[in-house]
């Protein structure tokens, strides 16, 4: 068995290193059942010094000169050699706890794909009762967080990986479309819930709640800004 763990990153130089440890060690899960893997660190046309800390992690890194969340993890796993493909955000701190569950998931054969809830690093009220949230209807619909998504290799490359249509929101419409392939399969998405991603609530501090509160107020009148970058300048504005 092979996973490939994949990470977008976007002028990621504060955080990256601290997130390719965490998930090099969380890797060792995989090793000691005798799986290989692979790091695998896709520069979203970084401005910083991104790609040299995903080389000096030791991580293969490729290229996606479009600036675009959905193209950078597509571009990723074009690369990957794995069995099972592992998304995790740059952002993001994922722990061994949670990867022995995903391998626990994957050797049980029952599933195709799957996620994690998720806990925000920093306490903070409002985003706490967000994400408390967002886990349960998460876990309810079998919706995966972008942050931390596993899923065979096979399938991700069948239902063709997630859209270039959408600049935000693309992994809700990939879960949609991981189902149907799942209930075809005769298999299950799962959840993970036992031990949260742990993903950065940097968002909180660099942007204000008006242009939280503005964003949300588009998204309830048309859900097609989710296809218009400047709609969505929340993740592409290079704010870190």
């Amino acid at each position: 068995m092979k996973v490939s763990i994949v990470v977008p990153a976007f002028n990621e130089e504060r955080l990256l290193a601290q997130s390719l440890a965490h998930i090099r060690q969380a890797a060792g899960v995989f090793e000691k059942r005798g799986w290989t893997t692979e790091l695998i660190v896709c520069d979203n046309n970084s401005t910083d010094k991104t790609a040299d800390i995903a080389h000096a992690a030791g991580a293969t890194v490729v290229f996606e000169p479009i600036n675009q969340i959905a193209r950078a993890r597509n571009r990723g796993a074009e690369a990957a050699t794995g069995d099972w493909l592992q998304f995790v955000d740059a952002d993001s701190s994922p722990g061994a706890d949670l990867f022995a569950d995903v391998a626990a998931a994957i050797e049980s054969g029952h599933y195709l794909a799957g996620g994690a809830t998720i806990r925000l690093d920093k306490r903070h009220f409002l985003a706490g009762l967000i994400t408390s949230l967002w886990n349960f209807v998460s876990r309810w619909r079998r919706l995966l967080a972008g942050s931390f998504i596993f899923c065979e290799t096979a399938t991700f490359r069948k239902i063709g990986g997630f859209s270039h249509e959408l600049f935000a929101g693309e992994e809700l419409e990939l879960s949609q479309r991981l189902r149907k392939a799942a209930r075809e399969a005769g298999k299950k998405i799962v959840i993970l819930h036992r031990h949260p991603l742990v993903t950065s609530a940097r968002k909180l501090h660099l942007y204000t709640a008006r242009e939280h509160l503005r964003l949300l107020f588009h998204l309830s009148r048309d859900r097609r800004v989710l296809g218009n970058r400047e709609a969505c300048h929340l993740w592409y504005d290079g704010r870190r």
